[in-house]
């Protein structure tokens, strides 16, 4: 039986403005949810907003409250970031990717959403004619709209059939027309959790260095792919990357889920050294400036949609950065409960008749982590959100990723142990209603 009957579902909705739960965003989902909490008093089972689910890293608080305290929040940040979180951040690249990225490269940003932003604009302008978008779904679908927003075109497909070899052949088929100026995936994904491996890698950084497209590498779920024994400084295996085969690359680096800092909303964008020199006439036109991409990147549009990142947290993120390098901080340890929480929730539900929807990567089962999906009999995605709100457990639909699955996405953060029972109760009543 329902914890919420449709009446009182459709009631959240109406009340929330909520035209149609089937097709809801993560916002309008999280609103239903805090609604109907609100109302019964009955707890919800949190899938929805990808939001950590562990205390932020102390040393990262300790070391900003010191930075407010010597005085920094007086002063402007530097529009290209503060010299000890660039330092900070090319030596965490040497240690974790075994990459070389110059200091001057890497650049502070207002979380990984303000640093895709400047990324869209600065990629899809520097050549007349290569101005779309290729998305690797499934994906983060806040980066869509920010293309709404900027009046950027974008081509997408699903990766679940083109796995391994076959992904060179659709890249070429995207690519053939020469109008990709960037490439955007997540590794590990959000929301299937796959993880591209190394030939898939090569393939998209080949094609990118042969059609000059830049490559956006969104790495917010750094080392947790813990099927791999990652997370050791200056030690194999090293975090796979696309910057090991092209030039062309942005890598975006957030401190929210690895060391827990969502709220300081403090990220990187490490460009590759090439990239970040290179000339640009039509940016040089633009701008009127030197055309360089770096620097224009910097001064000229990230400089206008944040005015440089909170100085205090730079100096935060730098310390917890600095540390890892150090072995002081051992952040994959410290987020590895979320691998446990994923092995718990995806047994209970499988158990009840539901299937992991992204299953494999071309030569492994898919791994535990922040993310996993969830897909039953033949209901589509869109159905199986709605009809989980009504046993109280909140997710979004695959559909609003760019995936062309059936099914939702769960997020593991919001679990905690006493919902553990409540959940096997909740699906194991869905799963006698739903025979």
């Amino acid at each position: 039986m329902k914890v919420f009957n449709d009446e009182l579902v459709a009631e959240a909705c109406r009340s929330q403005h909520v035209t149609d739960l089937s097709h809801a965003t993560i916002g309008e989902v999280l609103l239903v949810a805090q609604y109907l909490e609100k109302k019964t008093g009955i707890p919800f089972i949190r899938m929805d907003q990808g939001s950590p689910g562990l205390p932020a890293n102390r040393f990262g608080i300790e070391a900003e409250k010191a930075a407010l305290d010597r005085g920094v929040g007086s002063q402007y940040p530097p529009a290209a970031g503060i010299k000890e979180l660039k330092d900070a951040a090319s030596e965490f690249v040497k240690a974790f990717i075994n990459i070389q990225i110059t200091p001057r490269s890497c650049v502070p940003t207002t979380g990984s959403v303000a640093g895709s932003f400047g990324s869209f604009i600065a990629c899809t302008q520097r050549i007349p004619g290569k101005d779309k978008v290729l998305f690797i779904d499934p994906g983060f679908p806040i980066q869509k709209s920010q293309l709404r927003i900027l009046g950027i075109q974008w081509k997408e497909f699903d990766i679940f059939p083109y796995r391994g070899e076959k992904l060179r052949a659709k890249l070429e088929e995207e690519m053939k027309d020469g109008d990709i100026a960037a490439i955007v995936y997540s590794n590990p994904n959000n929301p299937a959790w796959t993880c591209l491996e190394e030939s898939e890698l090569q393939i998209i950084g080949e094609l990118a260095t042969h059609y000059d497209a830049i490559v956006m590498e969104d790495l917010a779920y750094f080392c947790m792919d813990y099927r791999r024994d990652l997370g050791h400084p200056y030690e194999a295996p090293y975090v796979p990357t696309v910057a090991r085969y092209t030039d062309n690359y942005i890598l975006m680096l957030s401190s929210s889920k690895i060391f827990s800092y969502a709220g300081q909303r403090m990220a990187l964008v490490c460009i590759s050294d090439k990239l970040f020199d290179r000339y640009y006439p039509a940016m040089a036109e633009r701008y009127h400036d030197a055309g360089v991409f770096g620097s224009t990147f910097i001064a000229e549009i990230l400089y206008m949609i944040t005015s440089g990142s909170t100085a205090s947290t730079q100096y935060g993120y730098a310390e917890m950065l600095r540390l890892s390098c150090e072995g002081k901080i051992n952040f994959v340890e410290d987020t590895r409960e979320y691998e446990r929480r994923a092995n718990r929730m995806k047994k209970i539900f499988c158990d009840n008749g539901f299937r992991v929807v992204y299953d494999y990567d071309v030569t492994k089962p898919v791994g535990d982590g922040f993310f996993f999906t969830l897909g039953y009999g033949d209901m589509t995605g869109e159905e199986l959100l709605v009809e989980l709100m009504g046993y109280g457990v909140s997710s979004i639909c695959l559909s609003t990723t760019g995936s062309l699955q059936q099914g939702v996405r769960a997020c593991t953060s919001r679990m905690r142990d006493e919902l553990y029972p409540i959940l096997q109760e909740r699906m194991q009543a869905f799963a006698e209603d739903h025979k």
